[in-house]
């Protein structure tokens, strides 16, 4: 995960979300992204990845294009009453998606739902205030990349080692930020660097 907010409003989360993944991706190129069907995230995406390129018609005059890559696919549930009825498949912004369900966010919520105390139904580790929801999220995001390997990015060994025929990766590792999974010692006593 590039980049996360929280709020009520999907405007202002889509107004920090887009231009923040934008600005930490490599090159700052384009993604392909998948929605609800918010039009604030279409509207964002069209604003975020737009880039001056010189016309040719005359010297300082650009023209603005979409950022090659960028990519907006919307899964929008039709509901009748509490039961869906069907699922909308729809491109906005350059082509389709190959799986255009959010899945993987699905079960990111799901895991956190089970980490996460203040997410469980009849708690009482509430988090009404948003520094303790942003200082719980961003813990369980941190444990979620760095800390726990995903049987998704195994890989096969060429021969198996101390009886294990994969190598255990966890997604900073698959995008080599790291190259071992980090333990609970090293995740506290690491110093921080801060950077947008």
């Amino acid at each position: 995960m590039v980049s996360w907010t929280s709020g009520p409003n999907p405007a202002d989360l889509a107004a920090t979300l887009i231009p923040t993944t934008r600005q930490r991706t490599v090159g700052q190129a384009g993604v392909p992204w998948i929605g609800d069907g918010q039009v604030a995230y279409e509207e964002a995406i069209q604003t975020s990845y737009r880039d001056a390129v010189p016309s040719g018609v005359r010297p300082g005059w650009d023209v603005l294009r979409l950022a090659p890559g960028t990519a907006l696919t919307q899964a929008v549930k039709h509901r009748r009453g509490r039961r869906l009825v069907r699922v909308e498949v729809r491109t906005t912004i350059g082509p389709v998606a190959d799986l255009p369900y959010a899945v993987h966010l699905e079960r990111h919520n799901g895991v956190l739902r089970d980490r996460l105390n203040c997410l469980t139904r009849k708690t009482h580790a509430f988090a009404k205030d948003v520094a303790t929801w942003d200082a719980a999220f961003s813990l369980s995001l941190f444990e979620h990349n760095w800390l726990r390997p995903h049987v998704a990015l195994r890989q096969a060994l060429p021969a198996p080692v101390n009886g294990r025929c994969y190598r255990q990766r966890t997604p900073a590792m698959a995008l080599g930020l790291s190259d071992h999974p980090w333990s609970l010692p090293e995740f506290l006593t690491s110093p921080v660097c801060h950077r947008i």
